[in-house]
């Protein structure tokens, strides 16, 4: 792939994931959020069975080089990762406000390139300054100027969520390039469909749920399924193995950006002016930190 193509595609996971914030507040009015993650995560695998009968028969496709064992692994470690990361912030919004947590989630930008530090991933050191812009127009974004940052047990979990989304985005970096990047997609749904299975015995999961109730939902769990999980997270692991996981991160982020557009969009949320300020802020992070990668690539570092 040439450089820009994995930014193009990780531009577009974003908009997708935005749109999906949309879809899943449509269709948390029917289900249960287990229900939700449940679904939509099979959808997820369901929707990728296809394309992975269709790429073997490909002539002259070369088989991964990492073989089964890394697949396996692969998908164990992006998959319960994920399911961590989701369930921890669907359950910490019963303490939390969306906006807050929206932001809190976002300090995945700032914990990737820590967590790189630590195993041997640096990023390059004007990512440091794209992520202190990025954080500060994600605040303006998700946190209404009256809202309190006290850490309770939402916000904790919420924290907890983005430092889990840092790990999973860290395991993709490891585990992409060393397997087919379209089976560890589908092998991360399948893991976490599965670990999602034992929480619809919840009382409360199984009091909402209904054939009527996942009838009503199916729009949403569909778009949040197929498009959201099966292509959005594929392109995810297909990008980031031309991709520094900092930069990778940073572009993902911009999903608040385009939530917030898109909520005005189809939920008439209206757009304030801090917001917009915000908007234009997490822009700017990006553009400024892909220009420098490409300097930096330019110059062999």
């Amino acid at each position: 792939m040439t450089s820009i193509v994995p930014s193009l595609l990780l531009l577009l996971t974003a908009v997708i994931w935005g749109a999906a914030f949309v879809a899943q507040s449509l269709g948390m009015d029917h289900v249960g959020p287990w229900t939700f993650g449940v679904a939509r995560n099979l959808l997820g695998f369901l929707a990728l069975l296809p394309v992975i009968a269709w790429r073997r028969r490909l002539p002259g496709l070369r088989p991964a080089a990492g073989g089964a064992r890394a697949l396996v692994a692969g998908s164990l470690a992006c998959g319960l990762a994920l399911f961590a990361a989701s369930m921890a912030q669907q359950v910490g919004l019963q303490w939390t406000s969306a906006g807050l947590s929206g932001f809190l989630t976002a300090n995945y930008v700032l914990l990737v390139p820590l967590l790189g530090l630590l195993v041997g991933r640096p990023p390059l050191r004007t990512t440091w300054a794209g992520v202190a812009i990025a954080l500060a127009g994600l605040f303006l974004i998700s946190v209404a100027p009256d809202a309190s940052l006290a850490i309770g047990r939402g916000e904790a979990l919420t924290l907890l969520c983005a430092l889990l989304f840092a790990v999973q985005i860290l395991f993709v970096d490891r585990f992409a390039p060393r397997v087919d990047p379209i089976a560890l997609a589908a092998g991360e749904f399948l893991v976490s469909f599965l670990a999602g299975l034992p929480f619809l015995l919840l009382p409360s999961e199984a009091a909402r749920l209904s054939a009527a109730s996942l009838r009503a939902a199916l729009p949403a769990v569909a778009f949040a399924g197929f498009l959201s999980s099966g292509v959005a997270y594929t392109l995810q692991i297909v990008a980031q193995k031309r991709t520094r996981p900092a930069i990778a991160s940073l572009l993902m982020s911009l999903e608040a950006v385009f939530a917030a557009l898109f909520g005005r969009l189809f939920l008439r949320q209206a757009l304030s002016p801090r917001q917009v300020a915000g908007c234009a802020l997490v822009f700017a992070a990006v553009v400024f930190v892909q220009l420098a990668a490409a300097r930096a690539t330019a110059r062999g570092t």
